[in-house]
């Protein structure tokens, strides 16, 4: 997998301050302070009202998250959660959700960019049913088999693999920019399908530019284009297609508000779709 980039161009050039990220960015979109200059100027650069649509959309995705971990865990008595590509843990993040249900609920983040490591390790010292592991989420086995997971999660029962606004920051083949030899969204969630017990969960939300003026998908393709992931965003049929093997949990791949009813508080943009879906138990 050709050591899939240089060790991803985030962690072989360490700590990136020169270049924006797109956690710290989403950091500075829900109003935390783990981000620097560079990240909170390429956001600021943009017009109020793009600003205000990438903000909308990370507080929506954020409440997306809450209500899909606490139905995983209250509803379908899910006790295990992987949370790939988790960003800074901040805003009542995933541990916080399932074990405000379950306290013995058991928890892996996974990330890439060092500040999200160190901090997290920080903030998850004192919680043994959390972990934090190195990884990307182009390295589905890799992440399976670290110790760290090994020691918190037993395959042979469900668990829930989150994959939240983060597959589009990972290319296709059919992308002029795809690294050849890096998996694809759909080849890692064939992984993780075929490596969790029947019963287990997948929940992803995805970018999109269904609904998305032209103006706005250039500008937001501009501000991506300048940090350390472009953005990849796809139509609702394409995201759909990302499901394939799993069954998904009605309503289907909706507008991230809508799931799996209207929530009232949550902003309401174009620019995301998401989706819960289980493995059921044939041979995937």
């Amino acid at each position: 997998m050709s050591r899939v980039t240089d060790r991803f161009e985030s962690m072989s050039a360490k700590l990136r301050t020169d270049r924006p990220t797109p956690a710290r960015m989403y950091d500075y979109y829900l109003g935390g302070k783990d981000n620097f200059e560079v990240d909170r100027a390429a956001v600021d650069a943009m017009s109020p009202e793009i600003t205000k649509l990438l903000s909308n959309a990370a507080w929506e995705n954020r409440r997306f998250l809450w209500r899909t971990v606490d139905y995983l865990a209250r509803e379908c008595g899910i006790t295990q959660f992987i949370d790939v590509g988790s960003g800074l843990p901040t805003v009542r993040s995933t541990h916080e959700v399932a074990q405000e249900t379950n306290p013995d609920a058991r928890v892996v983040y996974v990330d890439n960019d060092p500040i999200v490591l160190s901090h997290g390790q920080a903030l998850l010292a004192k919680n043994g049913n959390t972990a934090v592991v190195s990884a990307d989420v182009r390295e589905p086995e890799r992440i399976l088999e670290a110790p760290e997971t090994r020691k918190l999660i037993d395959f042979s029962q469900p668990v829930a693999i989150l994959i939240v606004a983060i597959f589009h920051f990972i290319t296709g083949p059919e992308d002029s920019r795809h690294v050849a030899g890096n998996p694809s969204p759909s080849e890692i969630m064939t992984v993780f399908r075929e490596r969790v017990a029947p019963g287990s969960f997948v929940v992803m939300t995805h970018g999109t530019f269904d609904g998305v003026s032209d103006k706005e998908q250039s500008l937001i393709e501009g501000l991506y284009s300048g940090a350390t992931s472009p953005a990849v965003f796809r139509a609702r049929e394409e995201i759909a297609e990302l499901f394939a093997g799993w069954e998904l949990v009605p309503p289907g791949v909706a507008r991230p508000w809508a799931w799996p009813v209207e929530d009232s508080a949550s902003p309401r943009t174009s620019i995301l779709y998401g989706g819960v879906a289980r493995r059921d138990g044939g041979d995937g």
